[in-house]
């Protein structure tokens, strides 16, 4: 069973590593597509797909000349690669907003720090549909009848300053909490200034949290998020464990900007020795960021799938010495999986 597992898990790093899909024109999907405006997919519409209970989500195009192309059979999609079939049988499984199972909304996208691998602050202004908090609290009592609703989780840009959108996340996320009960779990995503918006948002109704290092190798941080701080951010993830508990607090290494595998691991010791747990995300690199990357770092290379395999193998280890682990998420991006290969869940 576990030979089966790291094959599936080496099969969607393929996925991860790989360009979008071709889907022709003439092939209708059994659901919509989406657009995102965070996470590696900003910008672009795709689909999510699932084969043996392991999911991805996949920028999609009509024009030729991608390794991958989906097809479909009778009732079945497949997943070729370069014409031949990768995966026999792959489901497309809705989202209800940006993640299956989650209403899980970018609340900004503009933001006045410049995080060079970040592509929300690029995209086109006016891209969230002029949402508001409340409208976001709307849709997400809206979306809360579905039968494949879950949970609740929010991001966001800093378009003013951090206690400006942590404002407006409490707000959405006090109105959700007393609309649906405490049995609905809430993510969030902001960043902080003021180690009392920790209490806030708990108080509110928030049930996990989520502040990414980004990298652990000192050089990188400050090329690619100098105005950031490090040190503060890791002080705040160790608070953010005393308010929100072990196992409900993760944070985002990105993997590819030039870091060594060890300070990757280093990275997820140091978060698990605080009771934090590392989300290692393949570095994606698009036209809308590439520029920024390629002028802090010089050229990168592609992370390869088996880099991924292996630091998610290894991570897992680090987070089993630490009794900790991916499962105990409800929210945001460990019960989601499309962008990550995950321990416990996808190895």
């Amino acid at each position: 069973m576990e030979t089966d597992l790291k094959d599936i898990a080496r099969k969607k790093a393929m996925l991860l590593a790989s360009g979008p899909v071709m889907v022709r024109e003439e092939l209708r999907l059994p659901v919509l597509p989406s657009r995102s405006t965070a996470g590696p997919g900003a910008g672009s519409v795709g689909i999510v797909i699932e084969f043996e209970g392991h999911r991805v989500k996949k920028a999609i195009t009509s024009n030729e000349g991608s390794d991958l192309e989906l097809v479909k059979e009778g009732e079945r999609y497949h997943l070729l690669l370069r014409g031949k079939v990768f995966l026999e049988d792959v489901k497309i499984r809705p989202t209800i907003f940006h993640s299956p199972e989650q209403a899980f909304f970018n609340l900004e996208t503009e933001c006045i720090f410049d995080c060079k691998f970040c592509t929300s602050r690029r995209l086109e202004k006016g891209i969230t549909k002029n949402l508001t908090p409340e409208k976001v609290v709307r849709m997400i009592l809206e979306v809360s009848k579905r039968p494949d609703f879950k949970a609740v989780a929010l991001t966001s840009a800093v378009a003013k300053n951090p206690r400006a959108t942590v404002n407006k996340m409490i707000y959405v996320v006090s109105e959700v909490r007393q609309a649906l009960g405490p049995g609905v779990p809430i993510g969030v995503e902001p960043y902080i200034d003021d180690l009392k918006e920790l209490d806030e948002l708990r108080q509110a109704g928030a049930t996990e949290f989520k502040l990414n290092i980004e990298s652990y190798d000192p050089v990188v941080f400050q090329k690619v998020c100098g105005e950031l701080d490090l040190e503060w951010i890791m002080h705040v993830l160790e608070q953010a464990v005393k308010v929100f508990g072990r196992g409900k607090v993760c944070s985002n290494i990105i993997v590819g900007m030039g870091e060594t595998d060890e300070n990757v691991l280093q990275g997820a010791k140091a978060l698990a020795d605080i009771g934090v747990v590392a989300t290692l995300r393949p570095l994606r690199i698009n036209d809308l960021n590439r520029q920024e990357l390629e002028k802090a770092l010089g050229r990168l290379e592609p992370v390869s799938p088996e880099r991924m395999v292996s630091l998610a193998e290894r991570e897992k280890v680090i987070l089993e010495e630490h009794g900790l682990t991916t499962l105990t998420f409800e929210t945001m991006c460990n019960l989601c999986t499309c962008c990550d290969i995950v321990p416990f869940r996808d190895i």
